[in-house]
């Protein structure tokens, strides 16, 4: 009986350990996606004030304070995800 209870629990914690490593992998994916897209909004903002286009540059840049925000998001995730499976 006893040895049941503990196989079922290691069975159960690997699981469990598999579900949490797949959202950490996918938050670590989410949060590189939005930086990349913040990175290409904040040079596209920069072509345009070259330019003199500084309407079109403001709102590149509130696209990337927009993407900038979703990525820190997925980074907070990141850390509860890592503080819980230590």
């Amino acid at each position: 009986m006893q040895r049941e209870i503990i196989s079922h629990c290691t069975a159960r914690c690997g699981i469990l350990i598999y579900i949490e490593m797949k959202t950490i992998i996918e938050n670590h994916k989410k949060a590189a996606t939005h930086l990349e897209e913040a990175a290409k909004c904040h040079l596209e903002a920069a072509k345009y004030h070259e330019a003199g286009n500084h309407d079109k540059a403001h709102q590149s840049t509130i696209k990337a304070q927009g993407h900038t925000t979703h990525a820190c998001d997925a980074q907070k995730e990141i850390q509860k995800q890592h503080a819980s499976t230590k």
